[in-house]
């Protein structure tokens, strides 16, 4: 088992490990504890009650969060000719050609954010998802990454502003970053409660019992603080 520092356990004692928290308490909590250097990530974990063996199960879905996730994006779209000029003038920050393709294929290039595709690149881009796929940054329909050319604006538009793609692992758990620890505690719940009504709206119809089990807040460097379950679905995004 891994030793965790000083800072850790000092920020460990704070935590009630038996204790459920309502989402306001967990967010407080987890700013308080948080003593990295650098801003921290806030991630949400969830466990789910689904069997990720069963295809009908998978959840795959995006959100997209009111305060943004506080990085800058770099986005890269898939595309030639007409749908390459709307891109770079909806503000892509590479718009991918062959030569751009290959060096993705060959040196396993990705530094990048966010990867949208129009159909028709499809064609081209299919061999990369050796190395796309397992950055997750494969362009798919399902996660609105693969657009029509009239769409990469909008596309565009809302990956700059905070859209987040998450599917369950192979455990039914799902990881998401809800922002920065630099975030106020409005900012931090606003997110997450986009969040949780997104893991509402995306439960399959297969799923059986208790949905979401186990709720679990977190920083980069800090400890984890559960979050009772209930609480985290009656979450409600502000108008």
């Amino acid at each position: 088992m891994a030793k965790h520092g000083k800072k850790y356990l000092a920020a460990l004692e704070k935590v009630d490990r038996q204790y459920l928290y309502s989402p306001d308490e967990a967010i407080e909590l987890a700013r308080e504890v948080a003593s990295a250097k650098f801003d921290e990530t806030v991630e949400v974990h969830v466990r789910l009650g689904i069997d990720p063996r069963h295809s009908d199960q998978q959840i795959r879905t995006t959100v997209i969060l009111p305060y943004g996730l506080g990085k800058t994006v770099r986005i890269l779209v898939f595309a030639e000719g007409e749908a390459a000029r709307i891109a770079q003038e909806a503000g892509a920050d590479i718009v991918a050609d062959d030569e751009v393709i290959a060096r993705i294929a060959n040196e396993g290039w990705t530094e990048f954010d966010v990867a949208l595709a129009v159909p028709d690149m499809m064609r081209k881009i299919g061999r990369l998802g050796k190395v796309l796929g397992r950055k997750g940054l494969m362009p798919n329909p399902k996660a609105g990454t693969l657009v029509q050319p009239e769409d990469i604006p909008r596309a565009v538009e809302e990956a700059r502003a905070g859209r987040v793609e998450f599917r369950n692992d192979k455990t039914a758990n799902l990881h998401i970053p809800i922002g920065k620890v630099s975030f106020d505690e409005t900012q931090l719940y606003g997110n997450m409660a986009a969040v949780m009504d997104a893991v509402r709206r995306a439960r399959p119809a297969g799923a059986k019992g208790t949905y979401v089990r186990r709720v679990v807040l977190t920083t980069t460097m800090g400890p984890g603080i559960r979050i009772d379950p209930n609480l985290a679905l009656a979450m409600t995004v502000a108008a």
